[in-house]
């Protein structure tokens, strides 16, 4: 018997958060490209029981032609599709999964932007940790944000019970509710306990209490986008041309372990990636170095 498609993305999400501990976001993404390939495949009278990989090639060209979505969006959108129909055959829905052989094309994910050593340095050297309370609390976030390579979002969320101080090392819980342990660098602790012990008071207002460890002006939790704006305005200050922002300090702490001879899957750990492939996008950046050190010092690399 037909079942119709918004019964089976319902159970589909479901079985994502439920069984797979998936984010909010990612449910949402998922949900949002099933629904339109339900409408795409209503209007072309089609059910899931009928659906063929030349359908979903078709699909595919739609989406590229008609919607004129992104090669990036596109692959999203198909790995998705892949991912629903494998289930429905997982689940004896389907006969079969028509989505097996889909080839979802290439990422064309672009290469991660990076700082150098010297311009983090830089600009980590230019706050002065003895300005309370901002200098010390920016202080700690970039420390933190370099050393761990947190991203923003883990950065603004952690709690005092997440800081292992003997070991140096912060629980963090990521993408998927997905616990990692990251080192917490000597620097970086040395700045987080600064602004902890002599900052971090000075920021709370009349007898507030707050949870998280990096608060605003009023005594609140710190933004994302207020992040954005503090490091922006730090990297100006310090007279960094670049587009500096909080993931850049994530590529930044990836690449330069990689580049000091760290492995890749250590790498994957620390970042919290479900998947190498995510991770080895920092080879191609490590490749690229080479290439030029190469061309630059070598008696045959030179053009």
């Amino acid at each position: 018997m037909s079942r119709s498609y918004p019964a089976l993305i319902d159970q589909f999400l479901l079985y994502l958060v439920a069984e797979k501990g998936r984010s909010t976001n990612y449910r949402i993404s998922v949900q949002q490209t099933l629904e339109r390939f339900a409408n795409w495949s209503t209007e072309h009278q089609l059910t899931p029981e009928n659906i063929t990989e030349p359908k979903l090639a078709e699909y595919h060209r739609w989406l590229r032609r008609d919607c004129q979505l992104a090669a990036s969006s596109c692959r999203i959108a198909m790995v998705h599709l892949r991912q629903f129909f494998r289930f429905l055959a997982k689940e004896k829905i389907l006969p079969t999964n028509p989505a097996a052989l889909l080839e979802c094309g290439s990422a064309g994910r672009p290469l991660p932007e990076i700082l150098d050593a010297e311009t983090i340095n830089t600009l980590l050297q230019s706050i002065n940790p003895a300005d309370i309370p901002y200098g010390a609390r920016d202080r700690a976030i970039l420390e933190l944000l370099y050393s761990s390579g947190l991203r923003v979002t883990e950065l603004v969320n952690l709690r005092s019970e997440q800081i292992d101080w003997e070991e140096n090392f912060l629980r963090i819980t990521g993408k998927g509710n997905k616990t990692r342990y990251v080192p917490l660098g000597g620097v970086a602790a040395k700045a987080l306990r600064s602004y902890l012990q002599h900052a971090r008071h000075k920021l709370l207002r009349n007898g507030r209490r707050a949870d998280t460890l990096f608060l605003s002006n009023r005594g609140t939790k710190l933004t994302r986008d207020r992040i954005r704006q503090i490091i922006k305005e730090r990297a100006l200050a310090a007279g960094i041309p670049e587009n500096v922002y909080p993931h850049i300090m994530r590529h930044s702490f990836a690449t330069h372990l990689l580049e000091n001879g760290a492995d890749l899957r250590v790498i994957q750990d620390m970042l919290g990636h479900a998947s190498l492939d995510t991770t080895q996008i920092y080879t191609h950046v490590d490749s690229k170095r080479l290439i030029s050190l190469h061309q630059s010092f070598h008696p045959r690399g030179r053009k």
